[in-house]
C-alpha cells in the first residue's frame, strides 16, 4: 500500500486534470501520476460526415491551436483526392503554421511560464499569473502580448478570423493573401523578431539561476519523433518523420501512411490521455517526446542565420542532445525566432500571391493519413473513408498524449526531489505544476475534450490514505 498526495486542479495549463503522487511506507515519494480527467470522444462523433468537412470540424477540438488541427485535416484530404497541392497554396499553408507556433509558443511562454521565471516559484500565487507580470515588468508582458497578436493576425489575415478559419481545404487553400495584409505583416515582422531576441538573451540571463531546474525538470534520456528536412533542416509541415534515440543516432524514417506499424497507443486506467510508444521496444520502454525539445534535437539546422547561431548555444548549453525538459521553454523562443525569419521570408516570395491555390479532384483513396508539426509536437489524423467521402473511421493522435509518459516520469522526478513528508508546500506544489506546464499540454487538443483546466494534487500514504491534498 502507498500513500497518496493529490494536486487538482493543475493551474497555467490548457485543460482539466490533476495529478496523484504516491509515498511509500518510508513515506518518500515511489511514483506521480498525470491524470486528464476530461473526456469528449470526438473521434467517434466525426464518423459518417463527409471527409471535406473535417478542416472545419477538428478545429473545433480546442481554441489555442485550431490551424493544427486544420492543417493536419487538410493534409489528409489532399491524399483522399491524391492530389499534390499548387505551390503557393503550401506556402500559404506554412505562412499560417508559422502563425500559429508564434502565437502559441508566446502564449506558453510570456503568460503560463514567465510568471515562475520572472517573479519566482515562491511568490504569492495571487500575483504569479500573466498580471502579476504586468505589474513587476510592463515591458516583458506587453512584449509577449504584443508578439502573441502578431502570430494570431497573420492567420487572421489569411482565414479571416482569429480563431477556427475555415480556410485551408482538401486540395489547397480557399483565398490568397491580400497585397494590403501582406503589407502590413511585412511592417509587423521586425518588431517580432526584436522582441523574441530580447527575450532569448533575458531567458539565457536566468539560466545560470535554474541550474537546479534544469537537472530535476525532466532531465532524463529518452527517445524523440518529429518531422524533419530532407536536408536536416527544421521542419513544421512537410519533411521525413523521424525517431531518433537518446544519443541523437536515427532509429527509423517512417513512412506517415504506416505509423501504425511503429507507434502503438496504450491506454492507462487512471487517464483519458492515450500514451503512444514506439512499438519495437514495447510499452513503457518505447515513451518518446515531442514537440520543440524533439524537433530542435533531431534537425541538423534552424535554416535560418539568427535561429541557426541560437541553436549551436542552446546545445552548447544543452549538452548536445538536450534532454532537461526545462529546456522546452528556451526550444519554443528559438522557434519564435526561425519562425520570425521564415515568416519574412515567405511574404516577401512573389508566389504568395498566386491565385492558383487548390488542386480539384474525386476520391481517389479510401484511407490516408495526414502529419504536420503542431506547436507542441507531431500531429496525426489519419482517416477511412467510404466510396462516398463518408467518414468510416478517425483517429487523432496528439502532441499531448504522445508526451504523456515523460510527463509523469518528469513530476515524479521533481516530486522526489521536493516533497518532504506528507503535506506540499504551495511553492512545492507550484514547482510540480510547472513540470508539466514545460510541456505545454493542451488538454482539450489531447483527449478531445471540452472545459477549463483546474488541479487536483493527492499526497497518498503507503496504506493507501489521502494524508494531503491541494485544490485551485
Amino acid at each position: 500500500m502507498s500513500t497518496r498526495i493529490v494536486i487538482d486542479p493543475v493551474t497555467r495549463i490548457e485543460g482539466h486534470a490533476k495529478i496523484s503522487i504516491f509515498l511509500d511506507e518510508a513515506d518518500q515519494v515511489k511514483e506521480a501520476r498525470f491524470h486528464v480527467v476530461e473526456f469528449r470522444g470526438f473521434e467517434r462523433f466525426c464518423v459518417g460526415r463527409p471527409f471535406t468537412e473535417m478542416a472545419g470540424l477538428s478545429a473545433r477540438v480546442c481554441g489555442i491551436c485550431p490551424v493544427s488541427h486544420i492543417l493536419a485535416s487538410s493534409k489528409t484530404g489532399d491524399r483522399l483526392l491524391a492530389v499534390t497541392i499548387p505551390p503557393a497554396a503550401e506556402k500559404l499553408r506554412r505562412l499560417m503554421n508559422l502563425g500559429q507556433i508564434t502565437q502559441s509558443h508566446a502564449l506558453s511562454f510570456f503568460h503560463l511560464s514567465a510568471p515562475d521565471f520572472l517573479l519566482g516559484w515562491e511568490s504569492s500565487p495571487a500575483t504569479r499569473n500573466v498580471f502579476g507580470l504586468i505589474a513587476a515588468n510592463k515591458e516583458v508582458a506587453r512584449g509577449g502580448i504584443r508578439l502573441r497578436q502578431f502570430g494570431q493576425e497573420i492567420i487572421e489575415a489569411l482565414g479571416g478570423r482569429k480563431i477556427h478559419p475555415a480556410w485551408s481545404v482538401p486540395g489547397g487553400v480557399r483565398e490568397p493573401l491580400p497585397t494590403e495584409r501582406r503589407d502590413y505583416l511585412l511592417s509587423r515582422v521586425d518588431e517580432a523578431r526584436t522582441t523574441t531576441q530580447q527575450a532569448i538573451s533575458a531567458f539565457k540571463d536566468l539560466l545560470d539561476r535554474f541550474s537546479e531546474e534544469i537537472e530535476v525538470f525532466g532531465k532524463f534520456p529518452s527517445l524523440f519523433l518529429s518531422l524533419v528536412g530532407r536536408d536536416g533542416e527544421w521542419e513544421h509541415y512537410d519533411g521525413i518523420l523521424r525517431m531518433i534515440d537518446a544519443e541523437g543516432n536515427t532509429l527509423v524514417d517512417i513512412d506517415p501512411q504506416r505509423y501504425f506499424d511503429y507507434l502503438g497507443e496504450h491506454i492507462e486506467h487512471d487517464s483519458f490521455l492515450k500514451s503512444p510508444y514506439y512499438k519495437p521496444l514495447g510499452y513503457p520502454q518505447g515513451a518518446y517526446r515531442v514537440g520543440p525539445l524533439a524537433r530542435l534535437n533531431i534537425c541538423q539546422r534552424m535554416g535560418t542565420p539568427l535561429a541557426d547561431a541560437e541553436l549551436v548555444e542552446y546545445r552548447q548549453r544543452g549538452g548536445g542532445i538536450v534532454h532537461s525538459s526545462f529546456f522546452f521553454h528556451y526550444a519554443r523562443l528559438i522557434e519564435i525566432l526561425c519562425a520570425t525569419e521564415r515568416i519574412k521570408r515567405l511574404l516577401e516570395d512573389p508566389d504568395l500571391m498566386s491565385n492558383r491555390l487548390r488542386a480539384q479532384a474525386s476520391i481517389n483513396n479510401l484511407e490516408a493519413v495526414g502529419v504536420s508539426e503542431a506547436p507542441r509536437g507531431t500531429l496525426f489524423h489519419h482517416y477511412c473513408v467510404d466510396e462516398n467521402g463518408l467518414l468510416t473511421r478517425v483517429n487523432m493522435i496528439i502532441a499531448t498524449g504522445q508526451n504523456a509518459l515523460p510527463m509523469n516520469s518528469t513530476i515524479t522526478q521533481i516530486a522526489r526531489r521536493y516533497v518532504q513528508g506528507r503535506t506540499i508546500p504551495e511553492p512545492i506544489l507550484n514547482r510540480i505544476e510547472a513540470g508539466i506546464r514545460a510541456f505545454d499540454p493542451c488538454l482539450s487538443c489531447s483527449t478531445h475534450a471540452a472545459g477549463q483546466m483546474p488541479l487536483l494534487v493527492q499526497l497518498i500514504a503507503a496504506d493507501g490514505q489521502v494524508v494531503d491534498e491541494a485544490r485551485r
